[in-house]
């Protein structure tokens, strides 16, 4: 089945004369890692892609997008649109459903090209693709793509014909999304790791660009957040921080400037869950993360509207902002009854 999906895709791409790349929204590490990991690989064999993310892609990680061929909604939402139209090939990549795409959504779900899933999350749309990979048991969206680029034809197993600037994307996005191998670690995990440093890949380097290279402002929002707005409840083994629009003000917040900081609380002896809540002019946005056989995946289903995986999923609130504590303190005692 593996090798007949592989030679699928390769027929898709060799055929394809327009692809479009699909990120997420809100694209975080393997979102980013992933899109630009796939079209750098399509750029060694001169196939006419773009990259498309349905919001604007954090400072941090915008080193690895090409100089070109790169469109974010809203400020590109024309482009957008006529390059989902025109393209014959779209790949999604490190989301389950189109929904994730937000305002992108009926425009994907509505194009005549053919379409390809690759992604590491439970209960992917299977029926809105004509070629689905599905993993969850990997760390990342990136590392499955990693397994599925060096099975290529093109590739046959050596990762050295991989681009150095497609290894270094898949690199970005499993270090992220395992938060810099802390979760989520398989044993491919840490032989992919391994094979990409042997091409050349400078894990030092990218780590100061990623966790390295942070704004004051940022900083010092963790550490308002993590002394002043931390709240900690020992009763369920659980902790939580919001951050308003008015804190974001305050702190000149930038997009991804809160990344990994749902991670902050589970450093506390005791923690096993740990919610992030942030406020939007649209909805609250839920981020949530756990240790151990606690199911976040479970919790965010019940109470916040949405899922992912066992120690890490999100979701949205659509309530006052000021009774996300109260709301947050009835869910978990409501969860713990049962787990």
């Amino acid at each position: 089945m593996w090798n007949k999906s592989i030679n699928l895709l390769n027929e898709m791409i060799t055929k394809g004369d327009k692809i479009a790349l699909i990120g997420h929204f809100n694209p975080d590490g393997d979102s980013v890692g992933s899109t630009t990991g796939f079209y750098n690989f399509l750029q060694q064999f001169s196939k006419d892609s773009t990259i498309i993310y349905p919001s604007g892609v954090p400072q941090f990680l915008k080193f690895l997008l090409p100089e070109q061929n790169v469109l974010e909604y809203p400020q590109d939402n024309e482009k957008i649109v006529n390059c989902i139209n025109d393209s014959d090939l779209i790949v999604c990549l490190d989301f389950n459903a189109f929904s994730r795409t937000e305002n992108l959504k009926h425009l994907l779900a509505e194009s005549k090209a053919k379409k390809v899933l690759i992604d590491h999350h439970i209960n992917p749309d299977i029926n809105s693709f004509n070629l689905v990979f599905s993993d969850t048991e990997v760390s990342s969206t990136c590392e499955l793509l990693y397994k599925i680029l060096t099975s290529m034809p093109q590739i046959g197993g050596d990762a050295d014909k991989l681009s150095f600037a497609t290894g270094q994307s898949l690199y970005v996005g499993m270090m992220t999304d395992t938060n810099n191998y802390s979760n989520s670690v398989f044993p491919f995990t840490l032989e992919m790791a391994s094979q990409l440093l042997s091409k050349g890949v400078d894990k030092d380097a990218i780590q100061n660009k990623v966790f390295g290279a942070y704004s004051v402002d940022r900083m010092r929002l963790m550490g308002y957040l993590l002394y002043e707005n931390m709240v900690y409840l020992p009763e369920y083994n659980a902790a939580f921080m919001t951050l308003s629009l008015e804190d974001q003000k305050r702190f000149n917040y930038q997009k991804g400037d809160n990344e990994g900081f749902v991670n902050l609380a589970l450093s506390i002896k005791g923690v096993t869950i740990s919610a992030f809540f942030t406020e939007s002019e649209e909805f609250i946005r839920v981020s949530l993360r756990s240790k151990g056989d606690i199911s976040v995946n479970i919790f965010s289903g019940a109470f916040f509207n949405g899922g992912g995986h066992k120690n890490a999923a999100g979701g949205k609130l659509f309530i006052p902002f000021n009774e996300v504590p109260d709301y947050f303190k009835n869910a978990i005692k409501e969860f713990k009854k049962d787990n």
